[in-house]
């Protein structure tokens, strides 16, 4: 597996490739985000693990650009900033996953082997291309949703969470569920990951003023339809 690393912070990057290099990956360095945008665009990666803040280009916005040209390669973000709003800032620009600084290496490899990791699905029933709940239609193969006729783009991990949530319609499907089916049984997300996508996904596809569409079961998780 090759794994990009972007970070201009030499006491995180030459421990942590080493580490990365001794569990088996491939790593390739770039301290700051315009070298780090130039790798990522031609380098056919694994992952990318990227520090939000960079010079020349954040990691945001290397995201961003890659997301935009239609790169799903998954993203890992290094970051001091914990707040909700700038995990919905990182979740709205493709990011897979967060770690906060500072944080134990031995974490940092659970969730790269989370993101890596490729789960052949054994269900002998394919989930169908298009789901509808009430008014909410859902192309999985776009990445579309459709609210009354309003066309919204999703990012990938928003498909799959609201995909799923659809599959389950009228079911409360609790953290950890969604959690496993989002990012693999052995490696939950950081802190509130998961909030912050549905609060993102929620913003996208809510009528104001009309029933929630997804709907927050208090110590449990979500559920969509069977509206209140």
């Amino acid at each position: 597996m090759k794994i990009l690393l972007v970070d201009d912070e030499a006491a995180l990057t030459e421990p942590l490739s080493r580490l990365l290099t001794r569990e088996g990956y491939t790593i390739d360095v770039a301290t700051d985000g315009r070298t780090g945008y130039t790798l990522a665009s031609g380098g056919n990666y694994d992952l990318l693990i990227l520090d939000w803040m960079l010079p020349q280009l954040t990691g945001l916005q290397i995201c961003q650009h890659l997301r935009d040209r239609g790169d799903l390669t998954p993203v890992l973000f290094l970051t001091a900033k914990d707040t909700l709003d700038d995990r919905v800032i990182g979740l709205d620009a493709g990011a897979d996953d967060y770690l906060i600084k500072p944080f134990e290496l031995r974490e940092l490899l659970a969730r790269v082997r989370a993101l890596l990791r490729r789960v052949p699905t054994t269900d002998p029933t394919p989930t169908p291309a298009k789901l509808q709940v009430d008014d909410l239609e859902l192309d999985l193969d776009n990445q579309l949703a459709y609210v009354r006729g309003r066309s919204i783009e999703l990012s990938e991990k928003e498909t799959q969470l609201l995909g799923y949530l659809m599959q389950n319609s009228g079911q409360v499907m609790t953290h950890s569920q969604i959690q496993a089916h989002l990012w693999g049984e052995n490696t939950a997300p950081s802190s509130n990951v998961l909030a912050a996508l549905v609060r993102l996904l929620r913003r996208k596809i809510e009528v104001e003023g009309s029933p929630e569409l997804i709907q927050t079961v208090y110590g449990k998780g979500y559920r969509i339809g069977l509206r209140l």
